[in-house]
């Protein structure tokens, strides 16, 4: 049996007593930490609440190979991430491995920073249109790289009026990408394509999910960038026209200026 856990937005301590009971009576345990990672804790945290040895898997041990999978032909196997255990498609992928080796299969849920994120900023979840990933720039032939894929994903939702969800990239080499890198990326592709999609979109920052206290902060994208979210985890928002109730409550949560009130007003003269 394989049993997949979501941790939860933060720390050790967001895991649900049902997946504690999963964790504490399985045979091995098994944690990836490239989707998703808990900044308010650590392995040894993990373990010492759990009262299991955590084995880190890297992210080829999770995509093509399966010599960890195969235990669970015969023995209980717990596979941890953060977040919700199924968000991400490299899971789905996972289950669907297990099933071809008649691996029998079940999910714990935990929260998800797609749920938390309408939570901290007051944007209503049915607003939300194709999410996606900046990742890091690389260097090909002396040039450097940037995926256009998020500036197109951003373009077609703002043309159907839906907000868009970026993730920020997590790499084990450079870094988690933060709300300012991730916004300055965005204006170089725009810049590069000659488009127009985000030079004046509100964005919606949010750092630290799950914690204590969560920084949210909304301000026009120029604005934005120069914002310190301070440690990671971070994800940006990019919204498209807001309902007059999304507008008030980033207004009272997240700081924003008081002109996207007019800015609705706007956009509704306009419709």
């Amino acid at each position: 049996m394989l049993t997949f856990i979501g941790l939860g937005l933060y720390d050790e301590k967001d895991v649900s007593l049902e997946g504690l009971e999963a964790i504490r009576s399985a045979d091995k345990v098994y944690l990836e930490c490239y989707t998703s990672l808990l900044t308010g804790t650590n392995i040894k945290q993990l373990e010492k609440l759990y009262c299991k040895k955590v084995h880190l898997l890297e992210r080829e041990d999770v995509e093509t190979d399966n010599w960890w999978l195969k235990d669970a032909i015969d023995q209980s196997i717990v596979f941890l991430t953060g977040g919700d255990a199924m968000v991400s498609t490299t899971h789905i992928d996972l289950r669907l491995r297990a099933k071809k080796l008649g691996i029998g299969t079940r999910i714990i849920h935990g929260a998800s920073i797609i749920s938390a994120v309408c939570g901290l900023s007051g944007l209503q979840n049915y607003r939300f249109g194709k999410s996606a990933t900046i990742p890091h720039p690389y260097t090909r032939k002396e040039k450097i790289i940037r995926s256009h894929t998020p500036y197109d994903t951003i373009e077609i939702n703002q043309k159907n009026n839906l907000h868009t969800l970026i993730f920020l990239d997590i790499d084990k080499n450079i870094g988690c990408m933060s709300i300012k890198e991730g916004i300055e990326l965005l204006l170089q592709v725009e810049e590069e394509m000659g488009g127009e999609a985000i030079s004046n979109c509100i964005g919606v920052g949010i750092a630290r999910a799950g914690s204590f206290a969560p920084v949210v902060k909304a301000d026009y994208l120029e604005n934005l960038k120069h914002t310190d979210f301070g440690e990671p985890l971070h994800i940006l928002c990019i919204t498209a026209n807001l309902h007059f109730i999304e507008a008030e409550a980033l207004i009272a949560f997240a700081d924003a200026p008081g002109s996207i009130l007019n800015r609705h007003n706007d956009s509704l003269r306009q419709d």
